[in-house]
């Protein structure tokens, strides 16, 4: 086969993705033209009256904006400082451990919440924290009075975050894990004859071997830090949190979808895409300048 023949093999063996690509996120992206119309659905984005910046105008005078955009930053940047640092320390405290069945085992069992929905395991933690739940049970038992933990502003952000690194520490673990073995072992072995302890050799032979890989999540979790979680908070917030639980994603739902406020969900998505986009891009900058990595 010809190199040319094989290219339109290729091509034509990567069609269905773009046609995805083309009708699922191509085409939807005409619809922020929403964003500066008064919208009317009878009308259509053809029919409805132009109203140019006038939405987001309104927009930066609602303070619902104000408090969901800081929600919004404040749960992601937990959620990712939570996910970079627990994995971490995890994976350096499994790559300790010498007896190789119980390693793979430990690794399979927190492996798995990974792969369970929020459906799933937001009824699990709305149970467990309830307060008649096993949390709550266990409080009785040292004469606590019951707490109702997820009708609590002051607490929800913070069981947020528990939970999605609960969740996914496992899974972030196994990029700590390849990088780990990526490390030469000749640097341990010259460091035990000089008498370098297991804390030191940690400190100036394992830390070091996967900075790169550190800086390099670090730096690429920028991209996220518009993203807190739509399936993990629509899951398990109720409107007692709203002032601390709600972000972007939620309040554009219940305004565009309930409560039929099309133009102003749309500005606010808007903004949020771009100012991730804005974030994305500057993560990829920072990860080519400082780990050389690039996609293109």
């Amino acid at each position: 086969m010809s190199t040319k023949s094989f290219i339109k093999h290729y091509y034509f063996m990567l069609l269905p993705g773009y046609l995805w690509v083309i009708v699922f996120s191509i085409i939807p992206m005409f619809g922020i033209v929403i964003a500066f119309q008064d919208f009317t659905p009878g009308k259509g984005m053809l029919g409805s009256e132009w109203i140019g910046l006038d939405t987001f105008r309104y927009m930066f005078t609602l303070n619902d904006t104000k408090t969901i955009f800081f929600n919004t930053i404040f749960i992601a940047v937990l959620k990712i400082i939570g996910n970079l640092v627990v994995p971490l320390i995890f994976a350096l405290m499994l790559n300790e451990l010498r007896i190789a069945v119980m390693k793979r085992w430990i690794q399979t069992v927190v492996y798995l919440p990974h792969f369970l929905s929020w459906v799933i395991l937001g009824g699990i933690f709305l149970d467990i924290f309830s307060f008649q739940g096993p949390v709550n049970q266990i409080f009785a038992v040292f004469g606590v009075d019951p707490v109702l933990f997820f009708a609590r502003a002051d607490l929800f952000p913070y069981l947020v975050v528990g939970s999605d690194v609960w969740k996914d520490f496992g899974f972030n673990t196994i990029i700590y894990l390849a990088a780990l073995t990526g490390i030469n072992p000749s640097q341990y072995e010259a460091a035990a004859i000089d008498g370098a302890s297991r804390a030191r050799r940690l400190w100036h032979v394992t830390l070091p071997g996967i900075r790169t890989t550190t800086v390099l999540l670090a730096v690429l979790s920028l991209g996220n830090v518009m993203n807190a979680g739509f399936d993990q908070i629509f899951n398990l917030y109720n409107p007692l949190v709203y002032t601390s639980g709600d972000i972007i994603d939620t309040w554009v739902y219940r305004t565009g979808l309930l409560n039929l406020q099309y133009g102003l969900a749309t500005a606010v998505g808007l903004l949020k895409s771009v100012a991730g986009f804005l974030l994305i891009s500057v993560s990829y900058i920072l990860a080519y300048r400082f780990t050389n990595y690039r996609i293109f």
